[in-house]
């Protein structure tokens, strides 16, 4: 089966998640990713932990599948412009260091696409290459503080809380391995290569969505509504006689039937909670009568009753449980592959399916710089002797 991406080479300069999680979507879509790691230390997630499988970092192994690994030190000139090699026969570059330092490099756009016109260049920065902010580092918590994100999480009495992944991280990745696949289409009709610039600050304030768009049309400032949706009633998780179930009622249809299944069609004519927007206006009123009724009975006996009822609806799943899924299984959304040193590794699957050229766990996370001799020869013709200086030297 040849992937969609089997022809394009990403040289892959960052660290952390959201440029290796970028780097690795376009990896499990076909690209042949080098991945450049500082020599002796490497990627600053291999140190992040416990837990560890063999000496690697969950944290690392989380999102450099389908990656060659490679060392260089790009502080010396030598390792610089080994890199600079290597872009100039790349098709996309991914790094997110603080905007400016691989210019100051030579290895910044404007110098490489001088040497390689048609290469992608992306940069993944907290706060984009512009603005009174482009110098500052952005790590997730700080990124989920500023876009306003932990303003609205968590309960409306507790204080601000972050997501419990690093999801401005991901966001920022998938937007850019979506702008990089949208730079290699331009370029087929262009022949020019792009500029990416993407912050991870960008990035979260595009998710807002609905909740930034309610402020922005009513000038209200969205709180903290725990599970609760600040746009529809009930829609949200309610504590059963065991464990909580999420309800997620999205029309005043499923309303009705909902009230039937929970033994209060009367809930459903009363005109104040008739329609959506009644019951988001009146929810004060609303939920506390809902909150009795629904721990009444155990989530597993509700799930059944809404279920057959066809009303969305589901279980809080812990992790183990979420893995366990029967849906999980079904989607191939659990993987293993052999690792050079764990053994058999369990990865969580690609959520890219392609009917044809589906996403295929191809290679696991390198070792620190197991392919630097490989790649080395057989991308830039460097002999044998070559690459065992390089290695003596500290260079790679």
């Amino acid at each position: 089966m040849t992937l969609p991406l089997s022809d394009v080479r990403v040289l892959d300069l960052s660290r952390i998640l959201a440029g290796p999680y970028c780097a690795m979507l376009l990896g499990d879509l076909g690209a042949d990713v080098i991945k450049v790691e500082r020599p002796g230390a490497g990627d600053d997630t291999r140190q992040w932990g416990p837990p560890f499988a063999a000496g690697e970092s969950a944290y690392y192994l989380c999102c450099n599948r389908n990656k060659r690994g490679i060392t260089l030190n790009l502080k010396s000139a030598e390792g610089r412009a080994l890199a600079a090699r290597l872009a100039a026969v790349s098709d996309v570059l991914v790094e997110n260091f603080l905007p400016g330092t691989l210019d100051g490099w030579g290895l910044g756009y404007e110098a490489l696409s001088q040497h390689n016109p048609r290469l992608v260049y992306c940069s993944i920065t907290g706060f984009g290459q512009t603005g009174p902010r482009r110098d500052e580092p952005g790590y997730d918590i700080m990124i989920q503080g500023l876009a306003g994100v932990m303003s609205i999480t968590g309960e409306p009495d507790g204080p601000p809380m972050k997501l419990g992944v690093a999801i401005s991280d991901i966001s920022a990745g998938l937007l850019a391995s979506q702008a990089i696949l949208a730079a290699l289409y331009a370029r087929e009709k262009s022949g020019r290569g792009e500029r990416i610039d993407i912050s991870l600050f960008d990035a979260t304030l595009s998710w807002l969505a609905n909740v930034g768009q309610n402020y922005l049309v009513s000038g209200t400032i969205p709180q903290r509504q725990g599970t609760a949706h600040p746009n529809i009633v009930p829609y949200q998780a309610f504590q059963a006689a065991d464990e909580s179930l999420i309800v997620a009622v999205g029309n005043d249809l499923q309303y009705r039937r909902y009230c039937e299944v929970i033994g209060r069609p009367d809930l459903a004519t009363e005109p104040r909670f008739a329609t959506n927007a009644g019951r988001v206006e009146h929810r004060a009123e609303l939920l506390p009568m809902l909150n009795e009724i629904m721990a009444r009975r155990s989530a597993a006996d509700w799930l059944a009753r809404l279920n057959a009822a066809e009303i969305p609806c589901g279980a809080v799943n812990t992790i183990d449980r979420a893995f366990a899924d029967p849906q999980t299984a079904s989607r191939e959304m659990l993987l293993e592959i052999e690792h050079p040193t764990i053994g058999p590794l369990k990865l969580a699957g690609s959520p890219l399916k392609l009917q044809h050229a589906g996403p295929v766990p191809r290679r696991p996370p390198p070792l620190l710089g197991e392919h630097t001799e490989s790649v080395l020869q057989e991308v830039l013709g460097l002999k044998p002797d070559e690459t065992s200086r390089l290695r003596a030297s500290g260079i790679v």
